[in-house]
């Protein structure tokens, strides 16, 4: 029962994703859910490695968040934006409505500032369908 909603909701956010493939040295992009599950990925992005990549940033943003609240001494912590720098490039996170965050993984010459910059208008711009937009599951009310 659960499965069609998730497929429409992957359908639902993919679009969120396109501004973001089109910026300069942006190779892949996704939405994921808290909980680790794909709701969207680019079309290059193999199924298999975006599960991958669900599962390991949302333990990620967990331990982030964990990290934050034992340094600060305040476990109201709400990420603002995760970011990873390696020898093959950078991913970064961001929190994308209630449960969810956008994730761009992009090479080394990225503009880190126009990346983080479009993935929050595209963030608003999720947000602002969802409250838009009547609930999907419930069609028969």
């Amino acid at each position: 029962m659960t499965t069609p909603t998730r497929r429409s909701v992957r359908e639902d956010t993919s679009w969120v994703l396109t501004p973001l493939l089109d910026l300069p040295h942006v190779i892949h992009a996704a939405v994921i859910s808290g909980d680790g599950l794909i709701e969207g990925r680019s079309p290059g992005l193999r199924q298999e490695a975006a599960e991958g990549v669900a599962a390991m940033l949302s333990a990620l943003q967990g331990a982030a968040r964990t990290t934050t609240a034992a340094f600060a001494g305040n476990y109201d912590v709400q990420l603002r934006q995760t970011v990873i720098e390696s020898d093959l490039g950078w991913v970064f996170a961001i929190p994308a409505g209630q449960n969810t965050c956008l994730a761009v993984f992009a090479d080394r010459d990225v503009n880190m500032g126009v990346v983080t910059h479009h993935m929050q208008v595209q963030v608003a711009t999720l947000g602002a369908k969802a409250m838009n937009s009547p609930p999907r599951h419930d069609s028969t009310a």
